[in-house]
C-alpha cells in the first residue's frame, strides 16, 4: 500500500522555487534561419527565451517584508544569456523538457503579443 502512495506522489512532482526565483521552460528557436541556413546542434546557442512555469513568493526586503515577483506564470520572458541554473532533463518523472531556475533580476524583459 505504501508503494502505491509513493508512486502517486512521485508522478505529481513539480519544481517549486524559493524566494525571488522563477522556473522557466526554455523555448527552442528555429533551426533554420530565414535565409535557409540550417544551424547544426554544435553551433546552437542556449535559448534566451522562455515561458514562466512557476514563481517563488518573492524576496525579503531589509524590514523583513515580502517584495512580490513582477512576472506571472504563463508569461514569455527574455533572460540573460548565461544566467540561471539548468534543471537536468528527466528530473521530473515522464518529463524531458529543459528548465531553468532564474533569479528575478536575470529576467530582462517580458514579451507582449
Amino acid at each position: 500500500m505504501a508503494t502505491k502512495t509513493a508512486t502517486k506522489t512521485a508522478t505529481k512532482a513539480k519544481i517549486v522555487p524559493y524566494g525571488d526565483r522563477v522556473v522557466v521552460k526554455q523555448i527552442k528557436q528555429d533551426e533554420v534561419r530565414a535565409s535557409g541556413i540550417v544551424i547544426p546542434d554544435t553551433a546552437k546557442e542556449r535559448p534566451q527565451l522562455g515561458e514562466v512555469l512557476a514563481v517563488g513568493p518573492g524576496r525579503l526586503d531589509e524590514n523583513g517584508k515580502r517584495v512580490p515577483i513582477e512576472v506571472k506564470v504563463g508569461e514569455r520572458v527574455l533572460f540573460a544569456k548565461y544566467s540561471g541554473q539548468e534543471v537536468p532533463r528527466g528530473i521530473l518523472p515522464g518529463d524531458q523538457e529543459e528548465y531553468l531556475v532564474l533569479k528575478e533580476a536575470d529576467i530582462l524583459a517580458r514579451l507582449q503579443s
